[in-house]
C-alpha cells in the first residue's frame, strides 16, 4: 500500500546525486581520501565502543553515553559514505526514489538522535558538577538507559513525521540533487507542486529537534560554568572543566556547522560551500569525535593499553 502511495505521488523513478562530479581529475584521489576517512571513523568509533564495554572502570554514566555516541556515529557516517565512495568509482550517480527516501530517513533520524544525545550528555555533566552528592543516585543504569532510548525514539519519530510530508509533494523533474546525499532541503527545491503547509511543518519540526537540544545544552553549560567558577582551588576548577571540555568541543563542531548551513542566508552560500559544510557534519565530525574524547582522556587511553597488553600476553 505504501509503495502504491509513493508511486502515485511521483513521475520520476530516480535522482542524480551530483556530488563532486565537477572534479573529474580528482575522483581517484578523493576516493582514497574519503575511504581513509571512513575507515578511520568506523574503526575509531567501534574501538571506543569496545573499550567502554570491556573495561570495568569505564562503566559509568558518562562513558555509557559516550559508547552510545560512538555507535551512533559509526551508523551515521555509514549511511552517507558508501554512496559517496561509489560515486567516485563510477559515472553512474543515480539513486532510486525509494533508496533516496530511505537514505534521507536514516540520515535525518540519526542526526536528530545525535542532537538529543548531546543534550543528554550535557545534562549528565550538569548533574556531575552541579549536584555531585546526588549524581550517582540520580544517574543510575535505568535512568541512563531510559534517556538513551528516549533519544532514539524521539529521533526516529520526528523524522518519520517529517518524511511523511513528502507524499504531498509531486516530483516531475528536474531530478538532479546538487549534493552527495539525499537532503530534505534539496528535495523540497525539486518539488514541482509546492505545499506551503508541508514546508512549514518540515521547517518547524527540524527547528525544534535541533534548536531545543541546543538551547538545553547552552543553559546546562551556563550552570556548569557558574558552578566551576565558584570552586575555590584552581586545580579543582581545571579538573571540573576538563570533564566537559571534550563534550563542549564536539557540540561546538557539530552545531557550529549546522548553524552556518541552515541559519545563515542560503542565498549567500555557493553550492560548493554548502556541500563542504555538509561534508563536515556528515563525514568529518564523526571521525573527530572518538579522537577528541580519547586524546583528552587518560581513562580511555589507559583502557586502550590494557586491551593491547592483554592481546600481547595471549600471544
Amino acid at each position: 500500500m505504501a509503495h502504491v502511495q509513493w508511486k502515485n505521488q511521483t513521475s520520476i523513478i530516480k535522482f542524480i546525486l551530483l556530488g563532486f562530479g565537477n572534479l573529474n581529475e580528482l575522483q581517484n584521489l578523493l576516493f582514497v581520501l574519503f575511504l581513509l576517512i571512513y575507515t578511520v571513523t568506523v574503526a575509531g568509533n567501534i574501538l571506543l565502543l569496545v573499550l567502554v564495554v570491556a573495561d570495568q572502570h569505564l562503566h559509568t554514566p558518562m562513558y555509557f553515553f559516550l559508547g552510545n555516541l560512538s555507535f551512533l556515529d559509526a551508523c551515521y557516517t555509514s549511511v552517507i559514505a558508501p554512496r559517496l565512495l561509489a560515486g567516485f568509482l563510477t559515472e553512474d550517480r543515480s539513486i532510486s526514489f525509494g533508496e533516496c527516501i530511505s537514505q534521507l530517513f536514516l540520515f535525518s533520524s540519526l542526526a536528530c538522535i545525535e542532537c538529543f544525545l548531546l543534550a543528554v550528555m550535557a545534562y549528565d555533566r550538569y548533574l556531575a558538577i552541579c549536584n555531585p552528592l546526588t549524581y550517582k543516585i540520580v544517574m543510575n543504569l535505568r535512568i541512563c538507559s531510559q534517556l538513551v532510548s528516549t533519544s532514539w525514539l524521539l529521533g526516529f519519530s520526528a523524522t518519520a513525521f517529517v518524511v511523511g510530508m513528502l507524499p504531498q509533494l509531486h516530483f516531475c523533474g528536474p531530478n538532479e540533487i546538487n549534493n552527495f546525499f539525499c537532503d530534505m532541503e534539496e528535495l523540497l527545491k525539486l518539488s514541482c507542486s509546492k505545499s506551503p503547509l508541508a514546508e512549514k511543518i518540515v521547517l518547524v519540526t527540524c527547528s525544534l529537534v535541533t534548536l531545543a537540544p541546543f538551547l538545553f545544552i547552552v543553559v546546562s553549560y551556563i550552570y556548569i560554568l557558574s558552578a566551576i567558577l565558584r570552586i575555590a582551588s584552581s586545580t579543582g576548577r581545571q579538573k571540573a572543566f576538563s570533564t566537559c571540555a571534550s563534550h563542549l568541543l564536539v557540540v561546538s563542531l557539530y552545531y557550529g556547522t549546522i548553524v552556518v548551513m541552515y541559519v545563515a542566508p542560503s542565498a549567500k552560500q555557493s553550492p560548493n560551500f554548502h556541500k563542504s559544510l555538509s561534508l563536515i557534519y556528515t563525514v568529518i565530525t564523526p571521525m573527530f569525535n572518538p579522537i577528541i574524547y580519547s586524546l583528552r582522556n587518560k581513562e580511555v587511553k589507559g583502557a586502550f593499553w590494557k586491551v593491547v597488553l592483554k592481546i600481547l600476553v595471549r600471544k
